[in-house]
Parts: structure tokens; C-alpha cells; sequence
């Protein structure tokens, strides 16, 4: 049985796992993640190799991270979330563990997950999109995980579908992800909450009496109860999401999309509305095949597996 191990670093934690060729976890342990001191970051990923090494035979490791990652697949050049600028984190994790490392961005590495091992096994192109706070995305193209010249496609949450629309946090505005995200959700239950309190009863009633109270997880509760209000948040930002994957089909024509993150726990809720929207603004929508929406399969473990995935490929 191949061994390799795969390495999740988030803002909070950094979650290591022995993974075969299957996609089966064999082992798993977590880390705090110390984001403000980068170095130490690379020493508590390295740590927690070499624990699950003193157990595993492994060849090689991969790490997924959300950030930048080079052509090379060796530097981390922006990671906002962990302090890394320009970090070589190949570099000095493989002087610390002997084994080779390879680094990729964090949603890349679970779009290749799911495309080799979940939700879209037998597809050979392949958008991954994961909603949660933001937007992230992976790209399988011709069934090769699809990085640009730099290293750096694959953030789709950063174009802009509103001119001149809603701040976000890349500095730019009217970006899709802040239209089409789990904070998208809570603004609209939020502004649904102070203009008409009556209609969102239910929701200022999880979110303790006010609106600032109220968080995804409230409107997708409510929204499960069959709550009018939480349902009508779910459209409009399952509306804008169906809107974004409608202009991405015009552009690489995947044969699947794969719908990923904590908002698709919802799962209908969300992806019905995506679904309409996308079939009714397809460019040329009479004339062409609709990609597949599709649920992820691997869930929060997707990153991890599709790193161990990756460094098992040569070069």
C-alpha cells in the first residue's frame, strides 16, 4: 500500500493525515496553527510529519495552504490568514522531515480531491467552488489541475460582478464573493432583519434579539424549519451563485461544477437556486449541454487528501 501524507494549514489549525491511494485517511492528527510567527508555522507542520513518519512508511508529503502558492509549487507568496509573505515553505519543512514536499493552494488541492477521488470521479474538467466566508476555487482542465502561468488561477471570488457594488476584502469592489458566500448569507439576513423585522421573526429570534446576532448557522436553521425569510437568503445568494457558475461555463466550459465549503452543507436550499439561475443565464443555453452541480463528496477533509493526492504525481 502507497503512503503519503497530506497537511491542511488553515488560520486556526494545521491538520496532518496518512492517506492512500484510495483517499482513505489512516491516520489523522491536528495542530494549532501559530499564524502570527511564520517560521513556527513550518516548524509545527514539519512536528506533526514527523510524528505521523515515526509510525508510516511515506514518500512524499503535500501541503495545502490558503494563499498564493509559486509555479513552483515551493513558496507561499501571500497567505493572508498565516503571515506568510514569500515564505519557502518546501524548502524548510524538507530540511526538517528528509522527505520531498510539494505546496499547493488549499482549494486546488480539493478540487483535485474531489475530481480523482469524489464528487466528480470520471470527469476530465472540472470547476471546484467552495462557499464559505469567501469564495475559493480550484481548476481541473483536461484532467490536470489547471495553476496559470504564476501559479495563481483559481480565485474567480475576486471578479467583479457589481460595479462599483460592495467593499471587499481584496480592496477592490462588487466582487462576486461578496454576493455569493457564507457572509453574503448573513448580510442579507441581516438587512432583511432591520427593514422588515416581521418578515425575519425567526431569525432575530436565534440571533438573540438583534440583528448583528444573527450567523450562518442561524439562517440555515431557520431555513430548514421552512422559515419564509431565511429561504428568500438562500435564494438571492443561491441566485448570485448560479450567476457566477453560468459566466465561468462561458468561459472554460467544465463538464461538472463541484459545490464545496460550509454554506453547501445547506445543500438544496442552496444549490436549487444556483441551478436556475445558471440554466437560465448559460450563454447560449438553447444550443449546449448544461454542466452538472454537484454536491462535494470528502467535506473538510478534501484539502488534506488532494494534497497527499498531489504529491504522490511526478515533478
Amino acid at each position: 500500500m502507497s503512503l503519503t501524507i497530506g497537511v491542511d494549514v488553515g488560520g486556526t489549525k494545521v491538520a496532518a493525515g496518512v492517506v492512500d491511494e484510495h483517499g482513505a485517511i489512516v491516520e489523522k492528527i491536528k495542530r494549532a496553527t501559530p499564524a502570527a510567527r511564520p517560521d513556527d508555522t513550518a516548524d509545527v507542520i514539519a512536528d506533526a510529519v514527523l510524528e505521523l513518519l515515526s509510525r508510516h512508511t511515506v514518500a512524499a508529503v503535500g501541503i495545502g495552504a490558503a494563499g498564493f502558492v509559486d509555479e513552483t509549487r515551493s513558496i507561499v507568496l501571500f497567505a493572508p490568514n498565516l503571515a506568510w509573505r514569500d515564505e519557502q515553505v518546501k524548502k524548510r519543512v524538507e530540511e526538517r522531515i528528509g522527505r520531498t514536499v510539494i505546496v499547493e493552494n488549499d482549494a486546488n488541492a480539493a478540487a483535485w480531491a474531489e475530481t480523482r477521488l469524489g464528487a466528480a470521479r470520471g470527469q476530465q474538467d472540472v470547476v471546484m467552488i467552495t462557499v464559505g466566508t469567501g469564495i475559493g476555487a480550484g481548476i481541473v482542465l483536461d484532467g490536470r489541475l489547471y495553476r496559470g502561468r504564476w501559479g495563481s488561477a483559481g480565485e474567480p471570488g475576486h471578479y467583479r460582478v457589481v460595479p462599483d457594488g460592495r467593499l471587499c476584502g481584496c480592496g477592490n469592489r462588487g466582487c462576486w464573493e461578496q454576493y455569493a458566500s457564507g457572509n453574503a448569507l448573513v448580510a442579507e439576513a441581516r438587512d432583511l432583519a432591520r427593514r422588515a423585522p416581521g418578515a425575519a421573526a425567526r431569525l432575530l429570534q436565534l440571533g438573540g434579539g438583534t440583528a448583528e446576532g444573527i450567523d450562518g448557522p442561524a439562517v440555515t436553521q431557520a431555513a430548514r424549519e421552512g422559515d419564509a425569510g431565511a429561504l428568500s437568503c438562500f435564494e438571492i445568494v443561491g441566485g448570485w451563485l448560479g450567476h457566477g457558475l453560468a459566466d465561468l461555463a462561458a468561459i472554460l466550459d467544465p463538464g461538472c461544477f463541484v459545490i464545496g465549503g460550509g454554506v453547501s452543507e445547506a445543500g438544496g436550499m442552496l444549490l436549487g437556486p444556483a441551478r436556475v439561475t445558471f440554466e437560465s443565464n448559460l450563454t447560449g443555453r438553447t444550443h449546449r449541454e448544461f454542466a452538472e452541480i454537484r454536491l462535494a463528496e470528502l467535506g473538510p477533509d478534501a484539502g488534506l487528501i488532494g494534497a497527499a493526492d498531489l504529491a504522490r504525481l511526478p515533478g
